[in-house]
């Protein structure tokens, strides 16, 4: 199956590039759509068994392609009144649409795939996908932010590239061309210790620009800003958690290993960092996309808390990246909103969003109060469960820390969101302003309504699916 989608995912996406035809255009897109969905189904279906040998349908892919197949819907709507409220050239939407088919497809493969070297192949094909997105407007601030996001992508990969060249040599003799997971997992306690430090330096690090953590986070700041607001909203959600997954899936490796508490040094140095850099960017920043992604960074260093401090804390850093995917892409599905009312992100230029979409002004509050962990979200509880984490294993010091730079964080978002909402707009002309239908805002509640119900009631396959996918890390 997972051949047949690869090819039915890129041929849709190259069809894409050429039709200009709209009807034709519509047919392929829900033909995608369809294609996802189904092999989302299939995929749950046949959980751990391996198809084309280099990809293995685990829990943690199955969840992670669970939610990019939800999003993927909204997004391809949005996508839609966001080009035709553009009146963008046929040409333009073709490119554009093609662009996100092979994003997405791009995106499943590196969930499902079982060999590392063969994630790295899907992972650059994200980047060459993104980067046509990103250059959308075709203006001198997308090119700077494509040539920023390429760029600082390629440097990520190559360095990614290096730490499998020195995994490799980390490996038995024996099996040193298989770079498998379950090749790795199997034979760690055989791997050589000082190329296996050197690798996991480079792939953590490379798959950071991915990830949105500290150093490399600053291209999907950009990539955020530049982009469409739906394919931001791809950007925060499903293309994020592929950097989870690299991270995750050699990290899993490396704990059953001596290098496991060096391992989670390091992790705690850079998701502290991640949390400290987020919280002074958002104190000076007035552009609410970037607002939103620089959120993205804090709650991206959170996670990664969950992972080094181990224990309930691996629960709740899986639990975690789904319910931001699901709070931030209705963050920025809304923004798309925002710029039709105001004709800017800047903070400056927004106010009273309350008398122009009432349903968007919900949508940005309940959002706001999910991505700052309040109760009832999902957020709430899988902070709660890192912090819990952070305390059984005595980092009382970073803990505090965190604490401290969050409060600092919540503040700084809070004040942007509600000039946004409540205050009145200055020099704002509304006699032209474009009406927003309230069935615009309906896919926000509803992926804002999930990240509630699963950190509150998770279904038990939601939770065994979780429960799977962390089962081979140490306690």
């Amino acid at each position: 199956m997972t051949g047949l989608y690869l090819a039915g995912g890129f041929t849709i996406g190259g069809l894409l590039f050429f039709t200009r035809n709209r009807r034709y255009m519509f047919l392929l897109i829900l033909g995608f759509l369809l294609l996802q969905t189904g092999f989302t189904i299939y995929e749950y279906a046949h959980l751990n068994t391996p198809e084309l040998v280099f990809f293995t349908p685990d829990a943690l892919a199955v969840l992670l392609l669970m939610v990019l197949s939800l999003i993927s819907i909204p997004a391809f709507y949005h996508s839609r009144v966001f080009l035709i409220s553009n009146r963008d050239h046929i040409r333009h939407r073709a490119i554009y649409f093609g662009a996100m088919v092979l994003l997405i497809t791009s995106i499943s493969a590196a969930y499902l795939a079982n060999h590392i070297a063969v994630a790295w192949i899907f992972v650059e094909i994200t980047t060459l996908s993104a980067s046509a997105l990103i250059y959308h407007r075709r203006n001198n601030r997308s090119l700077e932010g494509t040539w920023k996001y390429v760029f600082v992508c390629a440097i990520s990969i190559t360095l990614v590239f290096i730490g499998i060249l020195f995994l490799s040599f980390s490996l038995p003799q024996a099996v040193a061309n298989d770079l498998s997971f379950a090749a790795l997992l199997k034979n760690a306690d055989r791997l050589n210790l000082f190329w296996l430090r050197l690798a996991f330096i480079f792939i953590f690090t490379g798959f950071t620009a991915k990830l949105g953590l500290v150093p490399m986070f600053t291209a999907g700041i950009d990539a955020k800003d530049k982009a469409p607001s739906p394919a931001g909203a791809l950007f925060s959600s499903a293309l994020v958690n592929v950097g989870f997954v690299g991270i995750f899936r050699f990290y899993g490796v490396v704990a059953q290993t001596p290098l496991h508490s060096w391992v989670n040094t390091i992790i705690l140095i850079t998701a502290f960092l991640s949390v400290f850099v987020a919280s002074v960017y958002i104190l000076k920043v007035k552009n609410l996309k970037r607002l939103f992604a620089y959120s993205g960074v804090e709650h991206m260093g959170i996670v990664m808390l969950g992972i080094a401090a181990g224990g309930v804390g691996y629960y709740g850093a899986v639990l975690h990246i789904v319910c931001h995917a699901l709070v931030k892409s209705s963050f920025f599905f809304q923004m798309g909103q925002v710029y039709r009312v105001y004709q800017s992100k800047n903070v400056y230029d927004v106010g009273d969003y309350f008398k122009y979409n009432l349903h968007g002004a919900i949508v940005l509050l309940l959002a706001f109060f999910s991505a700052s962990a309040m109760p009832p979200s999902g957020l709430f509880i899988s902070e709660f469960m890192i912090f819990r984490s952070l305390f059984e294993a005595n980092h009382l010091l970073i803990l505090a820390g965190v604490v401290l730079l969050l409060t600092v964080i919540i503040w700084a978002f809070a004040k942007n969101i509600f000039k946004l909402v409540f205050s009145p707009a200055t020099g704002f002309n509304d006699k032209n302003l474009e009406i927003i239908k309230p069935v615009e805002s309906l896919s926000q509640f509803v992926l804002l309504a999930l990240a509630v119900y699963l950190g509150l009631n998770p279904p038990d396959v939601f939770v065994r699916l979780i429960e799977e996918a962390i089962h081979h890390l140490p306690r």
